[in-house]
């Protein structure tokens, strides 16, 4: 998937918002939190409860997909646009991203 793509995916999700918390630095949220950092060549995405559950993808990619900076340990892993990974499977990343935090919100601020 390009990045174009992926933004466009992202941002189709039901109540999906985009918005650029620091300069530069687009986000997709949903109930005003984030579910995916689109930055250029990579996404940053919610891939696990935790940092246990997030390597999983970095072992299956090693080398390509890492943990995120500073969240990593919350689960959040950096995947390239490359090709490296399949987009259907950059497709279901996305929608478990999504739904994690969909999940974790109240139920007022969670779209229909």
């Amino acid at each position: 998937m390009t990045h174009d793509e992926v933004v466009a995916y992202a941002l189709g999700k039901p109540g999906a918002e985009s918005d650029e918390p620091w300069e530069g630095d687009l986000v997709a949220k949903v109930g005003g939190k984030i579910f995916a950092f689109l930055g250029g060549e990579v996404v940053g995405l919610k891939c696990g409860r935790d940092a246990d559950e997030a390597a999983e993808l970095r072992e299956r990619y090693p080398g390509a997909v890492t943990a995120s900076p500073y969240i990593g340990r919350y689960g959040w892993n950096v995947v390239p646009l490359d090709g490296t990974v399949p987009d259907e499977e950059l497709r279901e990343l996305v929608d478990e991203s999504y739904e994690a935090v969909v999940a974790r919100l109240p139920r007022s601020r969670r779209p229909v």
